[in-house]
């Protein structure tokens, strides 16, 4: 017996739950769901639901950090997305969250990847770790003084060098090399993602395995010796 219809709010967090974890499908945990919980899901069970209760229905030896991030997305994706289009700029300071990187999004709207490296009007800095993100700076991306297209991308490209990932909905060959150049990774993304949905696809990388050049620059690197070699195959 399956619950017939589950409310939009509902299936939002099941299904970023679900996606939280290694090889579970969201209609797989449904009926673990419904096995712990007894129908009807509602939201009030699902956050009175406790992380050893979860570990237990899952039957599973995840991380616990992966846990409780799926955990927490089944608790509170309903204002997932809201909060991240609506967060304010946070004070942040080196240190404040270890093993995290900083992201810049290019944006016109500030919820979606909308904006193209050369064009758009202003990056959105994000500092995101496996468990959180923080808005921590919007930099607008003119200049008072025209510039020639080198001189733009060049200018651009420089304003993001503390950035270690950039997303835009498009950026060209020579821009994507000055971007490189300042030890920035560039993403393409076509369409207008949303910004929340491409953090959170993010957060789980960082949880899951990140891979080796971004852990090193988040400071994760287990294994030094197959990190070098694997950069002198690059």
């Amino acid at each position: 017996m399956s619950q017939s219809t589950l409310s939009r709010e509902l299936a939002l967090r099941i299904g970023l739950a679900a996606k939280a974890l290694p090889d579970t499908q969201p209609q797989h945990l449904i009926r673990l769901l419904i096995d712990l919980l007894d129908l009807p899901l509602t939201e009030q069970k699902l956050e009175a639901l406790t992380l050893a209760q979860y570990q237990r229905a899952l039957n599973a030896d995840h991380a616990p950090e992966i846990l409780k991030s799926s955990l927490n997305l089944l608790q509170n994706a309903a204002s997932f997305n809201a909060k991240v289009a609506s967060s304010p700029i946070r004070f942040y300071r080196e240190g404040d969250m270890p093993h995290s990187i900083r992201v810049a999004i290019a944006s016109d709207d500030g919820l979606h990847v909308d904006g193209q490296f050369s064009v758009c009007k202003q990056f959105y800095i994000y500092q995101v770790s496996a468990h959180e993100q923080r808005l921590i700076a919007i930099r607008a991306a003119e200049t008072a003084a025209p510039l020639k297209a080198e001189q733009k991308q060049h200018y651009r490209a420089e304003l993001l060098q503390d950035c270690q990932v950039l997303y835009s909905q498009s950026i060209s060959g020579p821009a994507a090399a000055k971007v490189v150049k300042q030890g920035v990774h560039p993403i393409q993304l076509n369409g207008g993602a949303v910004i929340a949905d491409i953090i959170e696809q993010l957060r789980h990388v960082l949880i899951t395995a990140p891979p080796p050049w971004l852990a090193k620059r988040m400071g994760m690197v287990r294994n030094p010796v197959i990190l070098s070699q694997q950069e002198e195959t690059t």
